[in-house]
């Protein structure tokens, strides 16, 4: 076997024609495997892949002023439909305010949910290892069906599926930040950008963080007219106030509990219902109410106050002292970067007809009405910039990895050329990485994506590989140095003397990766790890004695 290879070896250095032809076809792999990932998608990259979980919530947000009644009969429309999940052990409803906690929770602000027109929905699924479906795959199958039938019951809901991050928690997935100085303008760009979002394939749960503008009525109680009719301006307010929303009017005693039980007084569900939502509805319910005078006569509320209709006033939302709104996406099991590609791209080609747009930063832009001069911000934040931030980080320290060989190997061999063919080994273990997740990606029923743990495998692959080359270089001047072996024949020596070790270490970390593969978080560490192993020995096997064949290694060894 030693023979074989050893003739291999020194046949294919030997041929100008062979070398080049490995040279080249080594090349072609290279780019090829760069393709794969942009632009032809074929591998696609994300922060971290879909994590199986035990459990995930349903957020439910009907239109502001919606009652406690009709929230509830959205959340037992989603029950309903829940409950026919084999895997969906129990369900834990919280009308008119948040979940406990959770790791999603503590960004989203479920804990600042404090009215009747919002809920959330807690399922809990069987143990991970008793199902063969995972959560995220089945959240992906029951979003659209429960959001069809449930958000169609009343107008302007909002059911949006939240999974326990896989990474550190976000407020989405995409996240775009409208920033200005004009609400009503921040509020039209918001939701321009989100029917951007809605028709951009694979963007789900699309929300706009600003309350809705609504049909509201105030009522004024007027001073004047209540001095006159001898009515206390307290005793019409608490009347109000215990007719529509209760209130405690008296405690009672019992030998069972040690504190006192509070007695609350409101009217019944049906005598507090109008009619309908105009203002005549509204005075004929209030003229039903009356209030008796010091002297015993009864007064009417409606002759006590005046009923305004208005608009509601909504909330301003600011970050850093500057007013801002958030438009927020879900991704359904695609990564975030290639539909925010897409919908900043919808963003350029379709709002340049009323904003002059400006490109500030890698992906933010800047608008500004072509009609009142108004400048507004779109920054892009959540998963999308953490995803981001983490592989332009680890992109760093890969070139740092690099310079940090480079400099030791020169230092050590006083050679750049050397040096050079050492990360040029090394480097092209990224074809492995690449390649491998394309392979699995195959056999796996859910995309496997190019994620953080991938690119920090491959930064492990680049000391491993480096080590190989390191190795047969100094075995090989050895042998020049003290054997007198002519150049080739030391190559094609060192070369076969070297694979066996090459391939005990080869299979000792593609054995050890093996038990990383299957993991949710780590499986594209052990990927990389793997076909990155795989490609590093043959890259020093074959590659790099090429290479060192066509270097002047008497020049460079000092012989």
């Amino acid at each position: 076997m030693f023979d074989k290879f050893h003739n291999i070896i020194f046949i294919g250095i030997k041929s100008r024609k062979k070398r080049n032809f490995i040279l080249i076809l080594t090349l072609i792999f290279f780019i090829l495997s760069v393709l794969m990932v942009a632009p032809s998608k074929m591998v696609l990259a994300k922060m971290l892949p879909g994590k199986n979980n035990d459990t995930f919530s349903i957020y439910v947000n009907l239109a502001k002023g919606s009652s406690i009644q009709q929230t509830k009969n959205v959340t037992d429309c989603i029950v309903s439909l829940s409950q026919a999940e084999e895997e969906i052990k129990d369900i834990e409803v919280f009308l008119g305010m948040g979940s406990p906690l959770d790791f999603a929770g503590l960004v989203k602000g479920s804990s600042f949910k404090n009215s009747e027109n919002v809920a959330e929905i807690v399922i809990n699924l069987s143990k991970a290892h008793n199902r063969n479906e995972t959560s995220f795959m089945m959240v992906k199958r029951i979003r659209p069906y429960i959001q069809k039938t449930c958000a169609s019951i009343y107008p302007n809901i909002d059911i949006s599926f939240v999974e326990p991050p896989a990474g550190p928690p976000v407020l989405a997935a995409i996240v775009a930040e409208v920033y200005g100085d004009d609400a009503d303008g921040i509020r039209e760009l918001a939701n321009k950008v989100s029917n951007v979002f809605k028709n951009t394939k694979g963007l789900v749960d699309i929300q706009i963080q600003q309350d809705k503008i609504y049909d509201s009525v105030e009522i004024q109680v007027n001073s004047t007219k209540v001095s006159l009719s001898g009515i206390n301006i307290k005793q019409l307010n608490e009347v109000l106030y215990l007719a529509f929303e209760g209130m405690q009017i008296s405690v009672k005693n019992s030998d069972l509990v040690n504190d006192q039980i509070p007695i609350y007084l409101s009217l019944s569900k049906k005598s507090k219902k109008f009619i309908s939502k105009d203002i005549n509805s509204i005075k004929a319910k209030l003229s039903s109410l009356k209030l008796m005078n010091n002297i015993g006569t009864m007064t009417p509320i409606t002759e006590l106050v005046n009923i305004i209709s208005k608009k509601s006033n909504p909330f301003i939302m600011s970050k850093n002292l500057h007013q801002m709104t958030n438009v927020m996406a879900e991704t359904d099991m695609v990564s975030q970067v290639y539909p925010l590609i897409e919908a900043r791209n919808e963003i350029i080609n379709n709002f340049s007809d009323k904003y002059y747009i400006k490109e500030i930063g890698l992906f933010n832009l800047e608008l500004t009405n072509k009609h009142n001069d108004k400048v507004y911000k779109l920054i892009w934040d959540g998963e999308m910039e953490v995803t981001l931030d983490t592989f332009v980080e680890l992109g760093v320290a890969f070139i740092a990895a690099l310079v940090l060989i480079f400099l030791l190997m020169v230092i050590y061999y006083k050679s750049y050329t050397l040096s050079a063919i050492i990360l040029i080994g090394s480097f092209l273990s990224i074809i492995g990485v690449i390649v491998g997740h394309y392979i699995i990606d195959i056999f796996t029923a859910d995309t496997f994506f190019l994620t953080a743990t991938s690119l920090i495998g491959f930064i492990a692959l680049i000391g491993i590989s480096s080590r190989n080359s390191l190795l047969l270089i100094d075995f090989t001047r050895l042998l020049m140095k003290d054997k007198h072996m002519p150049k080739a024949e030391a190559i094609a020596y060192a070369t076969a003397t070297r694979a066996k070790p090459i391939f005990l270490t080869a299979a000792a970390i593609i054995l050890a990766s093996t038990l990383l593969a299957s993991d949710a978080v780590f499986g594209g560490l052990g990927v990389s790890l793997i076909f990155g192993t795989i490609v590093a020995v043959i890259s020093s096997l074959i590659v790099v004695p090429t290479l060192l064949f066509n270097a002047n290694l008497q020049k460079h060894f000092n012989l």
